[in-house]
């Protein structure tokens, strides 16, 4: 990777968030900026380089030659699997960031996070304990818990079923209000439900799609999102 530049702390006002580059015989040359405190999200069929991007965004090894620019800040990055320690109960796992920087546990604030994503009275229980939705939703606690101005989000609702991945989606984009979220999904209505910014990412290019009116998250059944979730799938299938 050819010239990259993060910006420092937690402090995200100065200089843009976004990719400039290229990845040969991937996707040819682009440049996503995002939208500071704003939910944005990268649509793309599966191999389109969606997670490539985000990757890159997160300092992550990609396991490609990308030549280009990074303009990054302090990240959390939610997958989609939830990435639970088996052997860590609710409350652990979601302080699990602080005590691996060796800071002070905070109990109230976990408290707080674990009863923001409606698991008070969980806090005890083992990953294997708990449903797939459940467990998503202790990774959603964890990625608040971390507090970065930047909040990357893999796919994380994927594996849920139709309710669950609308009810935690839409969770997530309430309790993330005005941080900078990237959300890269492969989902039409997805997008269409949470992005206050569509990218739509094919082997063409990025381009970008005017989203749905009304604040986020909105309504699955909304015409308005009805009629964006059916264009963003003629743009996916061409």
């Amino acid at each position: 990777m050819n010239g990259s530049a993060h910006a420092s702390g937690g402090d995200i006002s100065g200089p843009k968030i976004g990719v400039r580059g290229t990845v040969p015989g991937l996707f040819a040359p682009l440049s996503l900026m995002l939208e500071k405190g704003r939910v944005s999200c990268l649509l793309g069929a599966s191999g389109a380089g969606k997670s490539t991007l985000l990757r890159l965004l997160a300092g992550l090894p990609t396991g490609v030659a990308f030549d280009g620019e990074v303009l990054s800040a302090p990240a959390a990055l939610m997958g989609q699997d939830a990435g639970l320690f088996p052997w860590l109960d609710v409350a652990a796992n979601v302080g699990l960031g602080a005590r691996l920087r060796g800071e002070a546990a905070e109990p109230a604030r976990i408290a707080a996070l674990i009863g923001a994503v409606g698991l008070t009275g969980l806090e005890r229980r083992l990953p294997a304990q708990l449903s797939g939705g459940q467990r998503q939703r202790v990774a959603l606690a964890r990625t608040l818990a971390e507090d970065r101005p930047l909040v990357l989000l893999d796919e994380p609702f994927s594996a849920l079923d139709a309710r669950l991945r609308l009810d935690i989606g839409d969770m997530a984009v309430r309790l993330l209000a005005g941080r900078t979220v990237l959300v890269v999904t492969h989902d039409p209505a997805e997008a269409a439900r949470l992005g206050q910014r569509i990218v739509v990412l094919t082997p063409a290019g990025l381009s970008d799609h005017p989203p749905p009116p009304g604040p986020v998250p909105r309504p699955h059944d909304a015409p308005e999102v009805l009629d964006a979730q059916a264009a963003l799938m003629r743009r996916l299938i061409g």
